[in-house]
């Protein structure tokens, strides 16, 4: 039997209790927005002006998507025609625009996060928004911080940053203050919990030969929600993020596009969060039980792709219409949505999509999952500026020097020079010849999925060296093997070669595709394509051989990273389209690396701990993933189990060397954290509903077959839901004080973007000295740690970081601050944040395990 809108969340609470499975606890009502801080106050106001203003079915146009490739973008809503506002235009990705014709290549966040820089998070962000807006999209889906990185073979790592909340909040941030003050909203992904590709969706897990009927289950406890995954979310909306995205999986055995816990209690309320969530594509999962929880839009619109239905549109309008769903509720969903269009000042710049997700011809099919409306869909517009310069900064910036035997930099005089591996050439079907790069066919500069976007051009390792040599007054010898089959040849080269670059690579991506027989996640973290045998034959016939890695996060290296004939190890992750220019300067010098390794370098899949989940455990229903490791993963289960890595997070080498010295701690004059009470305001009522007659489809309306429409097709709201279970009394499903619209009692961590304004009082003042020892100029990345001291508490946490340039014999006094939230832990019975008893400690160095500089911390009370 089909399950009805509330029916299907009662059922899945009440077999998790059965079950005694994970569970998680219903908080109603759903928050609504009030405009606060300052920054969200006028496009607040301006947003209640124009809702105020719209009728019910204009309203649920706004939260609802038009279906499945029925229009340009991969994702937009319906229009309000009568006020000037046509369909938002949602599309992919976090590195720049899938499905774009002229539009730039980014490089991963992985590489963001490798940079440790601010500023190039910020610019890098500007830019990809910049490209978005010139293509007329109003909402770019990214950056991500879900996955974290829980697991290192997790398949969508490379499009977050790092398996640290700190570094990833932080760059995440910057990351949506470039996109947004390009004009474009960004979006939070995925909220949250979402860390492995395997049973994210129970279609794919079929197709796969799985036998689910529930997508996974990630269990994770109050603690570890605050402290780890929840985090970088914060920082998000701090940095008024416009839109939060949530995931495909169940968090404690409830969706995530209806778990009304992380929905309504903590992003909406704990962390204020002023915007709008929009599902996943293909997440929605209920219609009212998913409007009550917190969901304020649905993507793309229609329940299974093209099948003309909709859990929003029309059984939205229905569930007002017979007071299911309060009025405010739906107000509040377009208010939201609004406000973060005025915010970002879409009114002020937009333009049409001139471009479509669906083909490359100028004229087309509008709606092309039905073939009508035939019309220009393509303007060809070119969007990428000189975004390939901030491109090969990050390119450059990222690229991580593990080994150096005094092989790098190489100077052009070397002699002969053998380019080796399939990661230093051409795919031979092109650069965007496999589709969403579904494939790992040469160099390896951007992974799979809907996180990736086209090529406007891929400069390869093998062109790029070429030309540094071929431009060379005096043109040493430079051959290249690029089949990683071909070990005679690849011997023969090396033998003969004064120095030998291997080049190899290690992939993953998203679940809907399967590259080399792994469904998105990564069957083991060792190199892809016979990388360890191509290394093994270079290393015995050269003893100059500099291994470069392309990679979506850790791979084995313990079998090879000190053998004597490999003098260098370099990683350069996800580069984008100037992969090979980027690489060729950091190797001839003209860029020192200062890239630190944004994951720790592990010598077995098992120090890693937090496994995949791979085969089902659960029977038929949602398989079970337990995150028993609390907060434990990456380097803080290294500290904790005392597993010694090749190389740590944080860790990377330079041309030129630092020295630190000179710790201070400056305690600085902070208010007494206060935690919130009080209550909100009631929910403003915008306008009269009215009556069922006032939204059937107009007399005379030309339907688009399969289009998602809010009107009904009748006065008989039975008829009109298209929801078989409907004439249930689906009231009594509906939550305690879920419709309630009265003041509600605010949460003592509350209070602010990003919770309780005090969580962000800088309670400490950490200077050292940092000092350019060597010869050459160079980036170094100070790194302070903290200790919280209690007895399950990681050794050390990242809590702040700064990317520096010094000049030889240059130094500087590097200064950071501590604030409240750094030095305090979640207090699960108090349910907010709260400074223990234990002695706290500062640590500033150059990686995890590389902290030279220590002191304690004077008590706050």
């Amino acid at each position: 039997m089909k399950l009805g809108w509330l029916e299907f969340v009662a059922v899945t609470a009440s077999v998790a209790q059965a079950k005694d499975l994970a569970y998680s606890p219903p908080y109603y009502p759903s928050p609504w927005a009030d405009g606060q801080p300052a920054e969200w106050s006028d496009a607040y106001k301006r947003a209640v002006d124009i809702v105020s203003n719209m009728t019910l079915a204009e309203k649920v146009n706004l939260t609802t998507g038009t279906g499945w490739q029925l229009e340009e973008c991969v994702g937009q809503t319906g229009s309000v025609p009568r006020l000037g506002i046509w369909g938002i235009c949602l599309q992919d990705s976090p590195l720049g625009i899938r499905y774009g014709d002229h539009s730039s290549g980014f490089p991963a966040g992985l590489n963001v996060a490798a940079t440790w820089d601010r500023k190039l998070a910020y610019l890098r962000g500007e830019a990809m928004g910049q490209e978005f807006n010139d293509k007329g999209i109003d909402v770019q889906l990214g950056p991500v911080a879900g996955p974290i990185g829980r697991s290192p073979d997790g398949g969508r790592n490379w499009e977050g940053f790092a398996p640290d909340p700190v570094l990833t909040g932080v760059l995440m941030a910057e990351t949506i203050k470039g996109i947004q003050d390009a004009g474009v909203i960004a979006t939070a992904k995925h909220y949250i919990g979402n860390e492995q590709e395997h049973f994210r969706q129970v279609s794919e897990a079929l197709d796969y030969g799985y036998n689910i009927t529930e997508t996974v289950s990630s269990n994770i406890d109050d603690k570890t929600m605050h402290e780890l995954y929840l985090w970088p979310f914060a920082d998000a909306v701090r940095a008024g993020v416009g839109s939060v995205m949530c995931s495909y999986n169940q968090i404690n055995n409830s969706y995530g596009c209806q778990n009304s816990y992380l929905l309504n209690n903590l992003l909406k309320h704990e962390l204020g969060f002023q915007g709008f969530v929009m599902t996943d594509w293909g997440a929605h999962h209920s219609g009212v039980a998913s409007t009550l929880a917190g969901t304020d839009m649905s993507m793309p619109g229609d329940i299974s792709f093209d099948d003309g239905m909709s859990y929003f549109g029309p059984n939205l309008t229905v569930a007002v219409l017979n007071g299911t769903v309060p009025e405010w509720r739906v107000d509040d969903m377009a208010v939201r949505i609004m406000s973060a269009f005025y915010k970002v000042g879409r009114d002020r710049q937009r333009t049409p999509p001139n471009f479509s997700s669906w083909t490359n011809d100028e004229y087309s099919y509008a709606h092309s999952a039905v073939q009508e409306g035939w019309k220009q869909v393509n303007q060809h517009i070119n969007v990428q500026c000189n975004h390939s310069e901030i491109i090969r900064e990050v390119g450059e910036a990222s690229t991580v020097l593990l080994k150096n035997k005094g092989a790098l930099p190489l100077t052009g005089d070397e002699g002969s020079v053998g380019i080796l591996g399939e990661d230093a050439g051409s795919n031979p079907y092109g650069a965007n010849g496999c589709e969403d790069r579904g494939c790992d066919d040469g160099t390896l500069a951007m992974a799979w999925g809907s996180g990736s976007a086209e090529f406007p051009y891929l400069v390869t390792p093998e062109q790029a060296i070429q030309n540094e040599i071929l431009n060379r007054d005096v043109k040493h010898p430079v051959y290249a093997v690029t089949d990683n089959w071909a070990l005679d040849q690849m011997a023969s080269i090396a033998s003969q070669s004064d120095v030998s670059l291997v080049f190899v690579n290690a992939n993953a991506g998203e679940g809907f595709l399967v590259v080399d027989g792994n469904e998105g996640d990564r069957n083991n973290i060792t190199l892809w394509k016979n990388g360890e045998n191509v290394i093994k034959t270079v290393s015995e016939n050269c003893n100059n051989t500099i291994v470069i890695m392309h990679t979506v996060g850790p791979v084995l290296i313990d079998q090879w990273y000190d053998n004597p004939n490999i003098t260098a190890i370099v990683w350069a992750g996800l580069p984008g389209q100037e992969s090979g220019n980027a690489i060729a300067n950091v190797l001839y010098g003209r860029v020192n690396p200062g890239g630190k390794s944004p994951f720790t370098w592990g010598k077995s899949r098992e120090a890693y701990g937090a496994p995949l989940l791979t085969e089902t455990n659960n029977g038929i229903g949602a398989p079970q993933v337990d995150f028993t490791e609390g907060q434990f993963i990456d380097y803080r289960r290294f500290d904790k189990y005392n597993e010694t890595p090749i190389y740590e997070f944080g860790y990377g080498l330079s041309y030129t060397t630092f020295n630190y010295s000179n710790l201070h701690v400056q305690a600085l004059n902070a208010s007494r954290y206060v935690p919130t009470t009080g209550k909100t305001s009631a929910a403003p009522k915008l306008g009269e509903v009215g009556k069922a007659s006032n939204y059937v489809f107009p007399d005379g309306f030309e339907r688009t077959t399969k289009f998602i429409y809010p009107w009904l097709n009748s006065t008989d709201l039975k008829e009109s839901a298209n929801d078989p279970e409907y004439g249930l009394e689906i009231s009594k499903y509906i939550p305690e004080n879920a419709q309630d619209g009265s003041a509600q009692p605010r949460l003592p961590a509350s209070g602010g973007q990003g919770g309780n304004t005090g969580l962000y009082d800088e309670l400490f003042r950490v200077s050292a000295t940092i000092k350019n020892t060597g010869k050459v100029a160079g980036d170094e990345v100070p790194q302070l740690y903290v200790s919280l001291g209690g007895p399950n508490e990681p050794k050390v946490v990242l809590r702040n970081f700064d990317r520096i340039t010094l000049q030889p014999g240059q130094e500087v006094v590097w200064s950071k601050t501590l604030t409240r939230r750094d030095l305090s832990n979640w207090d699960v019975s108090a349910q907010d944040w709260a400074i223990t008893q234990h002695t706290k400690k500062v640590f500033v160095g150059s990686s995890s395990r590389k902290l030279p500089l220590r002191a304690s911390l004077p008590r706050v009370q």
